[in-house]
């Protein structure tokens, strides 16, 4: 019996998500749990998951905190802990060690060829993002409606976007999306 428990599989595999989590862990982590759990393991559904994910981000704290609740979702506290711990060390001691390899090589063409590399990935990264999360929540037409106009309006103005989901989620309590 080599059988792992769901909260186990789900940390491992965030743990080495965690590690390849370049341009803010978000970016990367929430398609790729978010995929994990619900089309590949069936834990969550595309709205349990939607609904963590817009949880985490309009609550104050990290931004990585979806983890967390998706963690709880599945295995109760021990799952929030655990997934909470596997997606924050891996990644941590992954960027301190290459702090320390940056401080002694700062201005280097290595490190100055890093550095301008990750701009422009972490841009890239984030716009993939938002078309999957598309892909995984929006259910009809005026869901590409609000997140098109959403878009749009954090584009071109400096609203807060807890302004937007608030008001989102008054539009769905009342049954206008």
């Amino acid at each position: 019996m080599n059988e792992q428990s769901p909260v186990a599989e789900l940390s491992l595999h965030i743990a080495l998500m965690s590690l390849m989590a370049v341009g803010g862990g978000v970016v990367l982590l929430a398609p790729q749990v978010g995929q994990y759990v619900v089309e590949g393991q069936h834990w969550l559904t595309n709205e349990q998951f939607s609904a963590a994910y817009a949880i985490a981000q309009a609550a104050p704290g990290p931004n990585l905190l979806f983890i967390s609740l998706v963690g709880w979702l599945i295995g109760g506290w021990s799952g929030a802990i655990m997934t909470t711990i596997a997606v924050i060390v891996p990644s941590t001691l992954l960027t301190l060690t290459a702090i320390r390899w940056h401080a002694g090589r700062a201005g280097g063409r290595m490190s100055r060829a890093l550095g301008e590399a990750f701009g422009p990935m972490s841009i890239g990264l984030m716009a993939a993002t938002a078309w999957l999360f598309t892909g995984i929540s929006n259910t009809d037409w005026r869901a590409d409606v609000v997140t098109l106009l959403s878009a749009l309006i954090l584009l071109r103005t400096k609203l807060n976007p807890v302004v937007l989901i608030a008001l989102g989620a008054a539009a769905g309590a009342f049954q206008i999306i």
